[in-house]
């Protein structure tokens, strides 16, 4: 089923990534046709974590000071604990995310990933979930939460946790497939 061939997609990540929210994904996108890129802040490599401690290590693709948004149809960001904290202290992160949602771009988030779209300041109004430990942040940044397997919003898609994967991936082709969406909202402050 190569319904995504001649899509390009980002999976935007940093250290410390939860495995399974970015190799599910991308095994999933690639399978569907897409060519799907690691873009990560780190030079050559990234390391996993998986449940309670360090697993694999996956190679950049490219470097997230040589990546453009306009050469991608969607963005990824997976969960993790780690991953996320250090993405929204990183103004190229915040930049090159909120150059998605700027652009009606698809973006998926998953689990702890949302907390990089809190710093894009675009999430306002926006229909979200994530992982319980974040919800609060989402709420006091606009967002309105929900507790559901997959949420979308025009393009933007999030989910809670790894055991939402299936639907999470289905929902994420399935946004790729429809393209852009109407720009919901601006930066604020940005």
């Amino acid at each position: 089923m190569a319904s995504l061939t001649g899509k390009k997609v980002a999976i935007l990540s940093e250290n410390g990534f939860e495995e399974v929210e970015l190799t599910v994904p991308k095994k999933a996108l690639e399978e569907a046709g897409a060519k799907v890129d690691i873009v990560s802040p780190q030079k050559e490599k990234i390391k996993a974590w998986r449940e309670k401690d360090w697993s694999i290590e996956l190679p950049v693709d490219v470097t997230l000071s040589n990546a453009k948004a306009e050469d991608y149809d969607a963005l990824v960001i997976p969960g993790g604990v780690i991953n996320p904290d250090l993405m929204r202290v990183n103004n190229d992160c915040i930049s090159f995310a909120s150059s998605f949602l700027a652009a009606g771009k698809p973006v998926a988030s998953i689990c702890h990933g949302p907390q990089l779209l809190i710093e894009t300041r675009m999430i306002e109004g926006r229909r979200m979930t994530s992982y319980k430990s974040i919800k609060s942040d989402l709420i006091n940044a606009g967002a309105i939460w929900e507790d559901n397997e997959v949420v979308v919003d025009q393009g933007l898609v999030t989910s809670r946790s790894p055991k939402d994967l299936p639907a999470f991936t289905n929902k994420l082709i399935e946004e790729i497939k429809e393209g852009i969406h109407q720009r919901h909202s601006k930066p604020q402050n940005a």
